[in-house]
């Protein structure tokens, strides 16, 4: 029997089994997908997640990848509007580290055990404080292993609710917004841009190595033909003045924007995190944070757990509820990005503008910074 199982080896599965299996707990990591995937998904890791994480060494090895961020600016037809300046805020890491997922994923592998990939966990089951994990047999249904652990950890996205909550235990609300996405060569320096104006908006954020993370608002979400979606984001960086990102651009992925928040996140011997618990929009980039989060603070929790035998009922309960707390927090300033970044007629426009100017450019701007930067999470 495994101390603990953990579903699932995205960044959150990744950073949760290897701070536990640091601890020298037994940990077996179960994973569907069959290899890592090298796509770049979340990119920005935010200072309360790298504090959380420097005691274990894993802040320092990401950095070591990582560019630093200290600044923001939003603009509209080539001015700047105004700036959040992360490096004034009062933090030991006073700025937004940005490197692929996939590097992320490479960090935290090095304290992990290895993963048991190709596996679908197709049932928990409850059994005698402890949980029952049932692994999909062959393609005729014969076969299937069972595994018991003492504590059970969900961590394998928004693909894994059903193995925890029934029907619609978790509220999801779908945005009608859509946005293009690239990754492109393209100048700039360590900056992040947000350039709103009449077509909405078009975000620029840094990765090493001179590339830059395009994300524009579609215009035609519902023509999904990969021609298309490239053409439209071209369309929308040549109107930006990004003239060598689009010549350089070949393909545009387009993602969706949704809002969960589970009404629970402890079951028993069973706990669920990461975007199994919570999903906001990755405009902002704090979806994942919140998942590093809930596993930092979980970790010691659970380390204590197996090793006493006792379930820290007082703790799990406060840790549910500060989680939740935040991914609602998170869930909030996801949904104000979506709309800010929506096209508006030339009145609307300018009025977004007159705002963003007036807040950017007096001390709100402070709690803008802070709000960005994930300074407000319970765990910050």
């Amino acid at each position: 029997m495994a101390d603990v199982v953990v579903v699932g080896a995205g960044p959150v599965g990744m950073l949760l089994a290897g701070l536990l299996h640091r601890n020298g707990l037994e940990v077996t990591v179960l994973e569907r997908r069959p290899a890592a995937s090298p796509g770049s998904r979340a990119i920005g890791i935010h200072a309360p997640s790298l504090a959380a994480l420097e005691s274990s060494g894993v802040t320092e090895r990401l950095l070591d990848r990582a560019l630093r961020v200290s600044r923001g600016e939003a603009r509209s037809g080539g001015k700047v509007l105004g700036a959040v300046r992360f490096d004034r805020l009062s933090t030991r890491f006073p700025f937004v580290a940005t490197l692929p997922q996939s590097a992320t994923e490479e960090v935290l592998a090095v304290d992990a055990p290895v993963v048991r990939r190709g596996v679908e966990v197709t049932a928990l089951r409850p059994e005698g404080g402890r949980v029952r994990v049932f692994l999909a047999g062959d393609e005729n249904g014969r076969g299937g292993e069972q595994l018991l652990a003492s504590v059970v950890l969900v961590a394998a996205g928004v693909a894994a609710r059903g193995l925890v909550y029934r029907g619609n235990g978790v509220r999801v609300r779908q945005y009608p917004d859509r946005y293009l996405m690239a990754d492109l060569t393209a100048q700039g320096g360590p900056v992040a841009v947000v350039t709103l104006d009449a077509h909405g908006v078009l975000e620029s954020f840094p990765l090493p190595d001179g590339v830059r993370r395009f994300v524009t608002w579609d215009p035609e979400p519902g023509h999904d033909a990969p021609e298309a979606r490239t053409a439209r984001l071209r369309r929308a960086l040549e109107q930006r003045g990004e003239a060598e990102a689009a010549a350089s651009l070949v393909s545009a992925s387009g993602f969706r924007v949704r809002r969960a928040v589970a009404p629970a996140l402890v079951h028993g011997s069973l706990v669920v995190l990461g975007d199994t618990a919570h999903e906001v929009s990755p405009i902002g980039g704090q979806g994942m944070n919140l998942g590093l989060l809930d596993a930092a603070t979980l970790a010691p929790l659970v380390t204590d757990w197996v090793r006493s035998g006792r379930r820290p009922d007082a703790e799990l309960d406060r840790w549910e509820r500060d989680r939740l707390a935040s991914a609602r927090t998170a869930a909030r300033l996801a949904a104000a990005n979506t709309t800010l970044g929506r096209p508006l007629g030339p009145a609307g426009d300018a009025a977004r503008r007159a705002l963003l100017r007036f807040a950017l450019g007096s001390p709100v701007s402070g709690v803008f910074a802070r709000a960005y930067a994930m300074g407000f999470d319970r765990a910050a």
